[in-house]
């Protein structure tokens, strides 16, 4: 039983303090989540991070359960971590965009879908992480499977433009299958009695595939902060503060998604670092300092290369 298990409870106690208030409370009924809300969320769910950061810089090897590393260290791990999970998160909303246009997601039924998509998400992420840090720790070797698909994912996202109509997976086959699904919305219920036949709703695919798709994103993202970390507790608890952030990420950048056209380039670019810093790790190690660095300059980069050049333009010159 590791010592810092108590900080492990403690902070998921916290999280799910927050996710009662914020669903429980804040949210309790159903609405459209407009820009101001959004935006006011967003920045409680980055000023939090900011002092759970602030917290490791002072406690860190006590939390984490790392006596080897400094708390400076620890807390910039925790940062960097964060970072690039939150920027890899934003082509989770650029998904989530063309899922809710592409199945007519009412407005007010959005916040829903990705409320119980956040909960199965800090599931998945969970499971994930603490695999990924005991084969690591067990196969070494496994850093630079890890380091060479991230490599591949980047070089993948090149040539996507993130534009392309959601296609439903083997999952949703399956379940559509076992269920059938009825065309039209049934207010904000997954499932809806017809002639005493249980019949799935239209939601109900939807939170199958932001599931679904979540854990593919989860296959990238996690392997990118192990890359950084090593310590179980700071890569869960960065993975975790970002998804927490999700869903009000993405109200208050729904109508911006489309500017940021060129993103997906910087994302690669982060993915292709992460990976080659993976694979260098046992010749050359790259101060923390200077991937945070790294990592916020590139997204940066993407984003005011997106602003300067307008997406019709960039078609009008390649036609």
């Amino acid at each position: 039983m590791p010592h810092n298990l108590i900080f492990w409870i403690s902070f998921n106690l916290f999280v799910l303090v927050m996710l009662a208030l914020d669903l429980g409370v804040f949210q309790r009924k159903q609405h459209v989540v407009r820009f101001r809300e959004a935006i006011g969320w967003t920045l409680v769910w980055i000023a939090l991070a900011a002092l759970f950061a602030l917290l490791l810089n002072n406690f860190g090897q006590k939390m984490a359960g790392d006596t080897v590393l400094s708390n400076g260290t620890l807390s910039l791990q925790f940062i960097t971590g964060y970072v690039i999970e939150l920027s890899l998160s934003v082509d989770n909303l650029f998904v989530f965009l063309l899922l809710f246009r592409f199945f007519h997601v009412p407005a007010e039924l959005q916040r829903k879908v990705l409320s119980l998509g956040i909960i199965g998400a800090l599931v998945m992420r969970a499971v994930f992480i603490l695999a990924g840090v005991a084969l690591i720790r067990r196969f070494e070797w496994i850093t630079y499977l890890f380091g060479g698909f991230l490599i591949y994912a980047g070089i993948k996202l090149v040539f996507s433009s993130g534009e392309q109509a959601p296609k439903e997976n083997i999952v949703i086959r399956m379940f559509r299958k076992m269920i059938p699904v009825t065309t039209e919305y049934d207010r904000d219920n997954f499932f809806t009695l017809r002639q005493g036949i249980r019949y799935a709703t239209p939601l109900a695919v939807v939170l199958l595939m932001v599931e679904t798709t979540d854990l593919l994103f989860a296959v990238d993202s996690i392997p990118a902060v192990l890359a950084i970390s090593r310590d179980a507790f700071i890569v869960y608890t960065s993975n975790v503060f970002a998804i927490l952030g999700l869903r009000s990420m993405y109200f208050a950048l729904a109508g911006l998604m489309e500017v940021f056209h060129l993103l997906h380039y910087g994302l690669s670019l982060v993915l292709i670092f992460i990976g080659v810093k993976m694979l260098g790790a046992h010749y050359f190690e790259i101060p923390i300092v200077l991937s945070l660095g790294v990592v916020i300059g590139i997204l940066t980069a993407a984003v005011v290369l997106s602003l300067v050049i307008p997406k019709k333009q960039r078609h009008a010159k390649g036609d």
